[in-house]
């Protein structure tokens, strides 16, 4: 089993509230906007009588998304250990439901959702929750978009309040982790990477996934990788096949210089647009095909 921090986020007090944040590897935070006084129509129950109902809460509030690589994982599984935490902060469930119950298509356009590409949700998978503790008030919504799933947060803090710290503790995932679904399936996509536009060299990082992958290869001798790297359909095969693998072999570059793995034990290879993971119709999808993923190889 592997430790992450499974909570998405890691809030201070003050207006740098969700900089620092502790994530699994494959979590990145896509979106984030904090008002420093607004409203937010708090959901109280499922959709009924044509509407979602709810309550008028006003002061300081934080919208964030993330995204990260849920792999098999239910929303229920992604949600629970969340909510448990939050249980553990002092925060009492006011209103939990999942998309039948909720109110499937109804409830999700009655209540607010930050848009795509920044946050997803699947009308038929999605699990929301709100949560009080004393005057704050605070809503997290789940769904997936296999292999991805999604968090949103919108947390309000009353006027005049400084927001508390929510404190993220450490949690053992068994079967979800990045080396537990690499050993379980034998791919993982590496989705803490970034390179910038149109780029090939890998950022400054740290990215935790390197990490993980360098003491998977020292605790498992008999092991090797294969880097592959996938664009989305936009331009010339061949140049996008370039493009995938020259960012491959910069994962691969990182691997050897930064974590000490020994070079035959990292290969490196770019397939272009040709193995996507979602249609490349719309922007979102192009995004999740622009990807790094591990290959373990055995023999």
């Amino acid at each position: 089993m592997i430790r992450f921090a499974v909570l998405l986020f890691c809030l201070i007090a003050g207006p740098v509230a969700a900089q620092d944040l502790s994530l699994p590897a494959s979590a990145r935070q896509i979106s984030q906007r904090v008002s420093p006084l607004d409203s937010y129509q708090l959901p109280t129950g499922p959709f009924a009588d044509n509407a979602v109902p709810a309550r008028t809460v006003e002061g300081r509030i934080e919208r964030t998304t993330w995204r990260l690589q849920a792999g098999s994982s239910t929303t229920l599984q992604i949600l629970d250990p969340l909510r448990d935490q939050l249980k553990a902060q002092g925060f009492e469930i006011a209103f939990e439901c999942e998309a039948r119950t909720c109110g499937g298509f109804d409830f999700r356009f009655g209540t607010e959702v930050v848009p795509t590409p920044d946050m997803y949700v699947a009308i038929n998978d999605y699990r929301f929750l709100s949560a009080t503790r004393g005057a704050e008030a605070l809503t997290l919504l789940i769904s997936r978009n296999q292999p991805d799933g999604y968090v949103q947060m919108i947390r309000v803090t009353p006027k005049g309040q400084t927001p508390p710290p929510l404190v993220v503790e450490e949690t053992v995932i068994g079967g979800d982790g990045l080396v537990a679904s690499l050993v379980r399936d034998g791919h993982v996509i590496l989705g803490d990477l970034s390179f910038e536009t149109g780029e090939v060299a890998l950022g400054a990082g740290p990215f935790e996934s390197l990490g993980l992958l360098a003491d998977y290869l020292a605790e498992t001798p008999g092991a090797r990788l294969a880097l592959v790297g996938h664009t989305d359909d936009t331009g010339d095969l061949q140049a996008n096949i370039e493009v995938s693998t020259r960012r491959a072999q910069a994962v691969r570059a990182r691997l050897i210089e930064a974590h000490g793995v020994a070079e035959d034990r990292v290969q490196a290879q770019g397939v272009g647009y040709l193995a996507p993971i979602v249609s490349n119709a719309t922007p979102e999808g192009r995004e999740q095909n622009r990807r790094v993923e591990a290959v373990l190889l055995l023999n």
